[in-house]
């Protein structure tokens, strides 16, 4: 059993509630989607910048609305191998988060009104439906995070429809290309889900937090990590060779070697809190992954 952590100033719990080694996770279908975008319009750093803070803004309220409902449905015990939790810890009242919550989310819908305003209609449905979809996760009557389905949810807003967002900001338009570039960001984003649930399999299932890592057991989680890990450099090949990705983009392939290890350590065997690192590591491949399909996009345009 872990022990408490001594109580951080207020300051510095709401600095870990936002848990920062899980923004990666927003950044990099930012920086990919707008890269591919600027092989067919211009860059405009404006929009950019609102994308980015938009995207940061649902990241962290994915998190407070997971630290708070995994608090209030039992999830979140002493037991617990991951990093500590705000509310579970006492550190911030549940009122506390969810005026955390609430304010979060304002600043994110005035982000998209802001967008909206530059760029039109859709995108304001699509920050909408990822914040609907960042809240439900672990909240709401039905949060789909404890029924086996985080993992597809996980790739369809974090990698497919951030992705092609972040394009529309600079675009205006959905294209093949932004949907072939969410594929590769979509396997990495996933990846980082599935070695949080690898990590919780024991706590998760006693607490009934049905995760699809509880459903399918260790092995074929372990095995869906290599296959999304290593997919998502398969699928950057194959769709920059059938045109619908830069070849530039191949320069995600530099962050290869970093996947390759954390595949031989999750399918390795490594098991409970020996997973946390391989957790960052795995959000710093998203990084790199996303920083390097729209750095390609970029220089394709040269």
């Amino acid at each position: 059993m872990a022990s408490a952590p001594s109580s951080p100033s207020k300051r510095r719990a709401w600095l870990l509630a936002v848990r920062p080694p899980t923004l990666p996770a927003a950044v990099a279908p930012v920086l990919a989607g707008t890269g591919i975008a600027a092989v067919d319009g211009d860059f405009e750093v404006g929009r950019f910048l609102l994308a980015l803070i938009g995207a940061l803004l649902i990241q962290i309220v994915v998190n407070f609305a997971n630290d708070l409902s995994d608090f209030r449905r039992g999830a979140d015990t002493p037991d617990r191998l991951g990093p500590p939790r705000a509310v579970a810890q006492g550190w911030l009242s549940q009122r506390e988060m969810t005026i955390g919550i609430v304010a979060i989310t304002g600043a994110a819908l005035i982000v998209g009104v802001v967008l909206t305003i530059i760029v039109g209609w859709p995108i304001l449905l699509i920050g909408a439906a990822s914040l609907v979809a960042a809240v439900a996760y672990t909240g709401g009557p039905l949060p789909y995070g404890y029924r086996g389905l985080g993992d597809v949810i996980c790739f369809i807003f974090f990698g497919f429809v951030a992705v092609m967002g972040a394009g529309f900001v600079q675009i205006e338009e959905l294209t093949w290309e932004l949907a072939a570039a969410s594929v590769p960001l979509g396997c990495t984003v996933t990846a980082i889900l599935v070695v949080n649930n690898l990590r919780d399999i024991h706590t998760d299932r006693a607490s009934d937090k049905r995760t699809l890592a509880v459903i399918i057991g260790e092995r074929a989680t372990r095995a869906e990590y290599t296959m999304l890990t290593l997919g998502a450099f398969v699928s950057v090949l194959v769709f920059a060779t059938i045109g619908l990705l830069p070849w530039w983009t191949m320069l995600a392939w530099a962050s290869l070697p970093l996947g390759v290890i954390l595949v031989r350590q999750v399918a390795g065997g490594l098991t409970g809190g020996g997973l946390n690192p391989m957790l960052k590591r795995t959000a710093q491949l998203h990084l790199m992954v996303g920083a390097l399909i729209g750095l390609g996009g970029v220089l394709a345009t040269f």
